[in-house]
């Protein structure tokens, strides 16, 4: 039987509140949206790469470095319906939504996300947990925590610390705490994309600000398949720092 077709959207937009035109911020001689182009072109699992965006500007860089771009409407309320407008156009199955803030992102992990997919045909939706026991973390609204059940089926998703710790935080060797961080990458069947606009914005999503509330409170499951990649977003100009030390570290020159 022949495997379904893998495709990777990565939705960028050019306005941002906190660090606007991050996509083409400069990262070790690269724009941001090259190096994870790149490093998700590298996942065993996906036939063909596509970023997708309103702005002519992060089109053009896109096309400068040879890498395959669509434009879409500027109308969209979130990355997810960049997405699904590129997805619901073309021959894929599965449907892979990449942040355009991870220039670090783990080809690996990609995959990682992708393989239930292929033995379960009636998946809809897919992400990625990462085990963490920072404490900063645990209290960072900007880092996601999930926790999920024995099949590692999302229970839910918090800006919250989940779970709290009854008895306090305080990892040793005999009691290690540990909660997981949700990396925001996205696994979609290609139909379920076709039902987003059925689903009007929920409760919860409302009150946390995550959109994957949305899917729970409609029912749809969603499969966290735990991964090692320990992400480094950009959000703001403080974690390009971050990130462009990193690369001076850690990344070989040509």
């Amino acid at each position: 039987m022949n495997k379904p077709k893998c495709l990777a959207i990565i939705p960028a937009r050019f306005a941002s509140t906190r660090f606007p035109g991050k996509p083409l911020a400069r990262i070790a001689g690269k724009p941001m949206i090259q190096h994870v182009y790149e490093r998700v072109c590298r996942a065993r699992r996906i036939a063909e790469v596509i970023v997708a965006t309103d702005d002519h500007r992060i089109f053009e860089t896109v096309v400068s470095f040879g890498g395959k771009v669509w434009m879409t409407s500027s109308e969209h309320n979130s990355g997810t319906d960049r997405v699904a407008e590129v997805a619901l156009q073309l021959d894929a199955e599965i449907v892979v939504n990449v942040q355009g803030d991870e220039p670090l992102i783990d080809p690996a992990c990609v995959d990682t996300a992708v393989e239930p997919f292929l033995i379960d045909p009636d998946l809809l939706i897919g992400s990625l947990k990462t085990a963490s026991s920072d404490e900063e973390e645990l209290y960072n609204p900007n880092v996601v925590k999930v926790v999920t059940d024995r099949n590692d089926f999302a229970l839910y998703f918090s800006r919250s610390p989940i779970p709290y710790f009854r008895y306090g935080f305080r990892p040793s060797e005999k009691r290690p705490c540990v909660f997981f961080k949700h990396i925001g990458l996205y696994v979609y069947r290609k139909k379920f994309l076709g039902l987003l606009k059925t689903l009007k914005e929920s409760a919860l999503e409302k009150t946390e600000a995550l959109e994957q509330l949305r899917f729970l409170e409609n029912g749809y499951r969603i499969k966290v398949v735990r991964c090692d990649y320990q992400s480094l977003a950009v959000d703001t100009p403080e974690d390009l720092e971050r990130v462009q030390k990193y690369f001076r570290k850690e990344v070989p020159k040509n």
